[in-house]
C-alpha cells in the first residue's frame, strides 16, 4: 500500500474462530489505524464474512483475500488498475497453477465449466477468493448462504456486465486444512440453480411456474382428449386400462399445482418490502 501511495483500509473478519485470531487482529489494529476488524459471535461462513466486509468497506476499489496465505498481496496493484484504469466492474483471480489436492481441483474444473456455461460468464475460476470490485458492485449485491462462489453471477444479474479475470499466483497451503467436501460440491450447484432462478424470475415468478404449469396441463389435456376420442370410436375400449390415462391425470395435477405455486409466489413477491427496489445507474432531475 505504501509503495503505491494508496489510501487504504484493511477489514479482517474473524468468522467465529476458536484460536487467538481476534487477539492478533486487535493488536494489529492498535499498531496500524488502517486495520479494522469484525468478529462474529459464531461461525457463519465465508458468504456472511464477505457480506459484512462489503457493508463496512469505504474504498473505491474493494479487494478480497482469504487468510490462508495462498494468495499474494503483490497482485493488488494490477487488480486495482483493472478496475480504476481499465473500467472493469469485477475482476476474478484465476489460479491457473494450483497447489491443491486432486480431489479438489478436478471437481473444481467441472464446477467452473458448468457455471460458465449456465451463466454465460467466461471465467476459469469462479471460486477464487482473490477478487477486486468496483465499490458500487459490493454495495449493490447481497451474499448469503454459500453464494460467495457465485459472486460474478450475482453481479451480472445486478447489471454489472464488465467482468474479467486475471491470472494470479497461488501458493501451497502452509497452515490448516481444506474444508472442501462432497456436501459443498452438491450445495454449490443447488445455489447456482437458485441464483439463476431468482436473477431471472425473482420479480415475475408466475412467468416461470405458469409457463411450466401450462405445458404440463395442456400435455395432460391432449392425452385425455386422445383417450376420450379413442373411447368414442371404439366403444369396447376402456380408458382406465391404459397406463397413459394415469399419466395424463398426473400431468394435469402437476400443471394445476405449478399454476397455484406461481400465483402464491406472485402474491408473496407483490407484498414484499423490496418489490419495487431497482438499481438505478444515473438520474437526471432538472427542476424548473
Amino acid at each position: 500500500m505504501k509503495a503505491n501511495n494508496y489510501a487504504y483500509e484493511v477489514w479482517m473478519v474473524d468468522d467465529g474462530s476458536t484460536d487467538d485470531s481476534w487477539e492478533v487482529i486487535t493488536r494489529l489494529a492498535t499498531e496500524n489505524p488502517n486495520i479494522k476488524g469484525i468478529r462474529f459471535q459464531r461461525n457463519y461462513g465465508k458468504s456472511a464474512a464477505l457480506n459484512e466486509g462489503f457493508r463496512a468497506a469505504k474504498g473505491d476499489v474493494v479487494i478480497t483475500m482469504d487468510a490462508d496465505l495462498q494468495d499474494s498481496p503483490d497482485e493488488i496493484p494490477d487488480l486495482y488498475n483493472l478496475i480504476m484504469r481499465d473500467g472493469y466492474d469485477l475482476i476474478s483471480g484465476w489460479k491457473k497453477k494450483r497447489y491443491d489436492p486432486i480431489m479438489k481441483t478436478i471437481p473444481s474444473k467441472f464446477f467452473n465449466g458448468v457455471t460458465a456455461s449456465m451463466s454465460g460468464i467466461k471465467l476459469h475460476d469462479f471460486n477464487c477468493g482473490l477478487k477486486s470490485y468496483r465499490k458500487k458492485v459490493v454495495k449493490s449485491i447481497e451474499v448469503y448462504g454459500e453464494m460467495h462462489r457465485y459472486i460474478p453471477v450475482i453481479a451480472k444479474w445486478a447489471g454489472f456486465r464488465k467482468i474479467g479475470e486475471k491470472v494470479v499466483e497461488h501458493r501451497a497451503r502452509k497452515y490448516g486444512v481444506t474444508k472442501f467436501g462432497l456436501e459443498r460440491f452438491v450445495n454449490g450447484f443447488l445455489d447456482l440453480a437458485s441464483i439463476m432462478f431468482v436473477g431471472k424470475f425473482g420479480k415475475r415468478p408466475m412467468h416461470f411456474f405458469g409457463a411450466l404449469g401450462f405445458v404440463f396441463f395442456i400435455l395432460g389435456f391432449f392425452i385425455s382428449f386422445y383417450l376420450a376420442y379413442a373411447k368414442i370410436v371404439n366403444l369396447q375400449y376402456n380408458m382406465t386400462d391404459r397406463p397413459i390415462f394415469y399419466l395424463a391425470l398426473l400431468f394435469m395435477i402437476i400443471g394445476s399445482q405449478l399454476f397455484l405455486t406461481g400465483f402464491i409466489a406472485e402474491l408473496v413477491t407483490r407484498n414484499s418490502a423490496d418489490r419495487n427496489t431497482y438499481l438505478v445507474e444515473e438520474r437526471l432531475d432538472n427542476k424548473v
